[in-house]
């Protein structure tokens, strides 16, 4: 009689259990990976992203992981040898399988943007580029990764992911709240804009005073559940290798001799060129009554004249072709007024850094300090920097002024405005550039998962449930061992 009594008393419990109320319980968001490589005209680097799968109004909280430093020079400079392009991303894609759980790297998406340097190499030869391109995208197939395309981007993607990458680090898009535990857009967006200059091309992004008028150079995002209209343009031949180039192509047509004065280099520095050299790129191989782009070495003396350098590389820019419009920075191209705070990294962010220029100078400090450096002979700074990189040295005084000229004569920043520009690289732990932009914008495309839930009974019913049993079958046991 006991034992059946127990039976009765389990199989009413059982019955009892079934009937319990549940909730949904929330399971916490899987992680999600992704990897971006930023092929640039004079390196390559490698980002590992990751984010939770439940996106914040349908854009992912991105943070990164993992960067790393390609060896060697940029993709762009294997054209007559494009498999060294792909085995020389092998390095850093065996590094980021080490940060990314195996059981995530099928479903963790891997891209390619190449930037200026292709383009200018699709210009000179399009079938190179495209071989180039074939390679890297074949070596990253070989990897267990979600291999989604090698491609060249614009210059105007370049600007706008560079863009939403410093308002993402920066907060302006979105912030956490500890108080809610929710992340929220904040009240007063501080939306900051963008300049980037690499090796061989510039961008400016920023949002104007209304809407953009000219709608090849506007950019349009849904982020964190709002939109923005951007301004964003490319300037290519206009990044800081080439116009080192054009500046030595422009010094050597007007002087046609072969020694010819730099006044950008330090007093006592040579540098002996090829004529030929100018060939490898669009941007110097263009025609020039003045000059024949023969095998003739021309030695370039440096002269230390601060002014002469300004002045030189104020030529680079045709300013006329603006004539009187404010609406307008050089070679013709439109631009809305400036507005609002800036971010200026890559080589803005490093030329200015070895200069010991920061926020807060005045403009005319700033000025002050590159005419000084200028004026350095070659011994002095060689001796004063002995582990800086040679070849870069006495280039210092050429790109300090370029930037001048680009900010203050093109972009028409001003001393009011001059202090609204940051020199930056990093914010927080993240590297300021276009990839995270990419990878960020990219989330959107990506399905958001929903929310893994389970049934589960309520906790105070469960507990009771539980002693009632253990209960039940001590006074079963019992009443069957009297």
């Amino acid at each position: 009689n006991a034992i059946v009594g127990a039976l009765v008393a389990l199989s009413i419990i059982a019955l009892v259990l079934s009937l319990v109320k549940t909730e949904d319980v929330t399971l916490p968001p899987t992680v999600k990976y992704g990897m971006v490589f930023d092929a640039g005209s004079s390196h390559t680097s490698l980002f590992v992203y990751e984010w939770d799968s439940d996106k914040e109004n349908d854009t992912g909280v991105v943070s990164q992981t993992l960067s790393c430093d390609v060896q060697g020079q940029g993709i762009s400079s294997y054209a007559n040898n494009p498999p060294k392009a792909g085995d020389s991303l092998r390095e850093c894609l065996d590094k980021a399988l080490k940060v990314v759980p195996a059981a995530k790297q099928r479903d963790a998406p891997a891209y390619l943007g190449a930037t200026a340097g292709m383009r200018l190499l699709r210009e000179q030869n399009g079938s190179a580029a495209d071989q180039v391109l074939a390679e890297v995208a074949k070596t990253m197939q070989e990897y267990p990764v979600a291999f989604q395309g090698a491609r060249i981007l614009t210059g105007e993607e370049e600007g706008a992911y560079g863009w939403i990458t410093i308002n993402y680090l920066l907060d302006s898009f979105t912030k956490y709240s500890p108080k809610t535990h929710k992340w929220v857009r904040p009240k007063a967006a501080n939306i900051f804009g963008a300049l980037d200059l690499g090796g061989a091309s510039t961008q400016i992004s920023f949002m104007p005073e209304g809407s953009v008028i000219n709608r090849k150079e506007a950019s349009m995002f849904t982020l964190y559940g709002y939109n923005y209209n951007i301004y964003t343009h490319s300037y290519l031949c206009y990044g800081q290798n080439e116009m080192l180039k054009r500046l030595a192509k422009e010094l050597i047509a007007v002087r046609g001799e072969l020694g010819v004065d730099h006044p950008c280099y330090p007093k006592d520095y040579n540098e002996t060129i090829s004529l030929s050299s100018f060939r490898t790129s669009p941007c110097t191989n263009r025609s020039d009554p003045r000059l024949t782009l023969n095998d003739r070495n021309v030695t370039l003396e440096g002269r230390g004249n601060a002014s002469g350098c300004l002045a030189a590389v104020k030529k680079l820019f045709n300013f006329s072709a603006c004539g009187q419009s404010q609406d307008c920075t050089f070679d013709g191209v439109y631009q809305p007024p400036v507005r609002g705070k800036f971010i200026a990294f890559s080589a803005f962010y490093y030329n200015f850094k070895f200069l010991n220029l920061t926020e807060g100078q005045s403009l005319a400090t700033v000025r002050e300090t590159i005419k000084h450096f200028c004026t350095r002979s070659w011994e002095d700074l060689s001796s004063s920097y002995p582990e800086e990189n040679a070849e870069r040295l006495p280039k210092y005084c050429a790109n300090a002024n370029y930037i001048l000229t680009l900010l203050l004569d093109a972009y028409k920043f001003n001393e009011t405005n001059w202090n609204n520009i940051f020199f930056q690289m990093k914010a927080g732990s993240a590297d300021v550039g276009w990839t995270l932009g990419y990878m960020l914008n990219l989330t959107n495309m990506i399905p958001a998962e929903a929310p893994a839930r389970v049934k589960g009974h309520v906790p105070s019913l469960w507990a009771a449930a539980v002693t009632f049993i253990i209960l039940t079958l001590g006074m079963g046991l019992a009443a069957l061992l009297l």
